[in-house]
């Protein structure tokens, strides 16, 4: 059994557990056409859709495989691998993660879904919870968690902290973002310091609103065409 690992950003000074998307100019391509103010509500999904399929099937390689031996149509061996879990366990956090879910039901059917609905309050910047429904065998697994947004961290503690009271080993959660900033990975480990982010990249700074610079906007209002 073993855990594979995927190539390494070129980032630096990260958290030994944070691994973001290597930044190639296909990736940076995507990131410029989600980021344009001036893109349309077909282009910005467009791209985000393609940024979270690049993002799906890195965060997949993370989690354990074991090996798989399987014969080719012209008859020969071949040694592949497979995963370790029969099923597959994730958890989007609405509405911005149900974009994710999305994307990884067409990648891996048969994914059991779990839902923790956590919104941050305008005003004191802090989550609140107002609902969550898990899997009934999900403890003891392997979680992908699913936020596409971490700028504060925490919406991000407190959905860890669900996972972990429903039995999910801290080290089982893998987080898989589409943005965050230093400060969110720094107040996320200083709670959580086992959970793995895999992130298509990470931004400079926080503003004073708790905006991400240079950012990408409200992404769930932008993916679902809810914006003025």
């Amino acid at each position: 059994m073993q855990t594979l690992q995927p190539p390494s950003s070129s980032n630096q000074a990260l958290p030994p557990n944070a691994f973001p998307l290597r930044r190639t100019p296909g990736l940076l391509a995507l990131h410029a056409a989600a980021r344009n103010r001036e893109s349309t509500h077909a282009e910005f999904v467009t791209a985000t859709r393609r940024i979270m399929r690049l993002l799906l099937e890195e965060s997949l390689a993370y989690l354990c495989y074991e090996d798989r031996l399987v014969t080719t149509p012209t008859g020969f061996p071949f040694t592949g691998a497979a995963l370790v879990q029969h099923e597959l366990f994730a958890v989007s956090v609405p509405r911005a993660g149900d974009a994710l879910e999305a994307e990884l039901r067409d990648i891996h059917p048969g994914t059991r879904f779990g839902k923790v609905l956590i919104q941050r309050d305008t005003v004191t910047k802090l989550p609140r919870m107002f609902y969550q429904k898990l899997p009934a065998q999900i403890a003891g697994q392997q979680v992908l968690l699913l936020d596409p947004m971490m700028a504060t961290a925490g919406t991000a503690n407190m959905a860890v902290k669900v996972l972990q009271d429903a039995g999910v080993a801290e080290a089982d959660i893998l987080l898989v973002n589409v943005l965050t900033c230093p400060s969110a990975l720094e107040k996320l480990y200083e709670r959580h310091p086992m959970v793995r982010v895999v992130t298509s990249y990470i931004d400079d700074a926080l503003t004073e609103q708790a905006f991400m610079r240079p950012g990408i906007g409200d992404f769930g209002d932008r993916f679902y065409g809810t914006t003025p």
